[in-house]
């Protein structure tokens, strides 16, 4: 229900976008579907892995135990703790990842990438990485991947600004 002077309080004006705005917006929306798609079709062809669930496992490959708290694997790929744990029982049901409690109080839990989810993300990252360079960094200058990390960072602070759920540069 409106309040009485509702029909007295002035409405925001919309600050439509520019033509050159718009085609920005646009740019990079499709890039915000379409490298997500290139890259998991690339990883599911080659590794039958979805780019999400290589992200977890490169991750969990990066620590000297190869061990990490499921709150920390969502926060280094940008997921929220529902896609992560779904992903990782998955992933545990392949063999390629086990989930243990962290003792103490609290519901936290480690996962830990098993030998065969290791022997994966390795036999993964050759192709990944090389369909990454393809896609984006072969293509830019070295002002471009600058510019890249800089746009990137300022959105994601604006989409992110506690930056909980932001990568480690």
């Amino acid at each position: 229900m409106e309040s009485p002077d509702a029909e007295q309080q002035p409405t925001p004006e919309v600050r439509w976008l520019s033509p050159d705005e718009r085609a920005s917006w646009l740019a990079a929306a499709a890039l915000t579907v379409r490298l997500p798609n290139a890259l998991d079709a690339q990883l599911q062809a080659d590794q039958g892995l979805s780019f999400f669930e290589y992200m977890i496992l490169a991750v969990l490959s990066e620590q000297t135990d190869r061990t990490l708290q499921m709150s920390d694997i969502a926060a280094a790929t940008s997921a929220s703790l529902s896609r992560l744990s779904h992903t990782v029982k998955r992933l545990e049901n392949q063999g390629l990842v086990r989930r243990e409690r962290v003792p103490g109080s609290g519901r936290r839990t480690n996962a830990i990438l098993t030998e065969p989810g290791w022997e994966k993300v390795v036999s993964a990252a050759p192709g990944h990485v090389a369909r990454v360079r393809e896609l984006v960094i072969d293509v830019l200058e070295p002002d471009d991947l600058a510019a890249l990390r800089r746009v990137s960072e300022r959105v994601l602070a604006r989409v992110d600004p506690d930056g909980a759920g932001r990568p480690p540069a």
